[in-house]
């Protein structure tokens, strides 16, 4: 084990997720989550060795109070004097982070200044970040922004058909998430080809309860489906993706719903969820569509086309495609959507591996297309924590 371990940190608006890596090896020593943050019912849960224990956090059921208990963690598992750097997921870094960086009260200021971008997460990333840096006092801390890898888009990309005005005064542009998970997956994918990212043209789809898509060419991202906020683009979990902006005004008038309840709706009770009017689990929606529920077939089909529109669109930011890359917790694992997409992507020469397709799931990377396919599907798992703690040993001078 290495003296210098990497504690990263990733905190939601009632949650808090942790892993300490390993910064030789990338080995993940110790994982946490906890849950229902700023609730008499708190907790966080550990997992080492395999093995997983629930600490209650009424005594402080906060962020703090989950950092604390972290460490009363760190001491009894040994770690505590070996973490050497703490490195933290921040959402949005708008326009004014294109790279991670270590954290200091300017960066404090420029990530609060974001806030309005990101309104539900940026604040609990700084809760996270000041509980850290008092608990881990004198440590250096690392910001790892999900928009940075986005900050290559062109700005006929990110722009959109509204008033100018409206960017110069409040930032209103297409920025992009998930691009930690991008940057490591379109070095991995080139690795695992054989090819050198910088001659690659990839289309990459992280797919999870979040999904997206991006173009990467020359090493660098040239468009991606999410905007401003998350809920643009794909179909999700439980996230509409793309709608008429009139269904507002629509709903407004007929169904006497507020902006914040209709917003509210598109974000948490539609995709997957408010299509198949089942789950927003996608292994719940192949089992049942299994079983004949027309419900989540049509979810499915739904996903897979609209996926599929995107990837072809991708492509035109790519300058062309020579590897489709699926990743994320449905890309990693969901053959029937892998099939489904590539099936509608025939016309492109991709032509599915169906042997090939099955064997690359859990946590399996592989080729999923035939030896004859004019370009490659491959998958690729993503390890975003990996990526943060990278950077931040990078950063830190470790």
């Amino acid at each position: 084990m290495s003296n210098k371990l990497i504690l990263v940190l990733n905190c939601g608006s009632s949650s808090l997720k942790g892993a300490v890596l390993d910064n030789g090896s990338g080995e993940v020593l110790l994982s946490c989550l906890a849950e229902k943050l700023n609730l008499s019912d708190a907790y966080i849960t550990f997992k080492v060795n395999g093995e997983k224990h629930k600490v209650e956090l009424a005594a402080k059921p906060d962020h703090t109070g989950a950092v604390e208990a972290l460490m009363d963690e760190l001491k009894k598992q040994g770690l505590d004097s070996n973490i050497a750097a703490v490195g933290h997921r921040v959402v949005s870094g708008g326009e004014l982070y294109s790279e991670s960086i270590v954290i200091t009260e300017e960066v404090i200021a420029g990530i609060e200044k974001c806030i309005p971008l990101a309104p539900l997460h940026n604040p609990a990333n700084l809760l996270g970040i000041r509980a850290a840096q008092n608990i881990f006092q004198g440590l250096p801390n690392v910001a790892v922004f999900d928009t940075a890898f986005h900050q290559s888009i062109p700005e006929h990309a990110y722009t959109y058909a509204v008033p100018r005005e409206l960017y110069r005064k409040y930032g209103l542009r297409r920025y992009g998430f998930h691009g930690t998970s991008y940057r490591f997956v379109a070095d991995e994918a080139a690795r695992f080809l054989g090819k050198d990212k910088n001659s690659l043209r990839m289309v990459i789809a992280h797919l999870g309860n979040g999904a997206s898509i991006a173009a990467v060419a020359n090493g660098e991202c040239k468009d991606t489906s999410m905007g401003l906020t998350p809920l643009e683009g794909l179909v999700m979990g439980t996230r509409s993706g793309d709608v008429d902006p009139s269904i507002f005004s629509f709903l407004e008038q007929n169904a006497n719903m507020s902006i914040n309840q209709i917003t509210d709706l598109l974000n948490k009770k539609s995709g997957l969820l408010g299509i198949s009017e089942l789950s927003n689990d996608c292994r719940t929606i192949e089992e049942e569509a299994g079983k004949g529920h027309e419900g989540a077939k049509l979810a499915l089909e739904i996903f897979a086309y609209r996926l599929a529109k995107y990837a072809a669109s991708m492509a035109v930011a790519a300058g062309g495609l020579d590897a489709l890359v699926f990743t994320g917790g449905i890309g990693e694992n969901s053959d029937i959507i892998r099939g489904k997409v590539l099936a509608y992507l025939g016309f492109l020469g991709l032509t599915e591996d169906k042997e090939a397709n099955l064997k690359a799931r859990f946590g399996n990377a592989g080729i999923i297309t035939s030896a004859d396919s004019k370009a490659s599907a491959v998958v690729i798992p993503t390890n975003e924590e990996l990526m943060i703690a990278q950077d931040t040993a990078r950063l830190s001078g470790l």
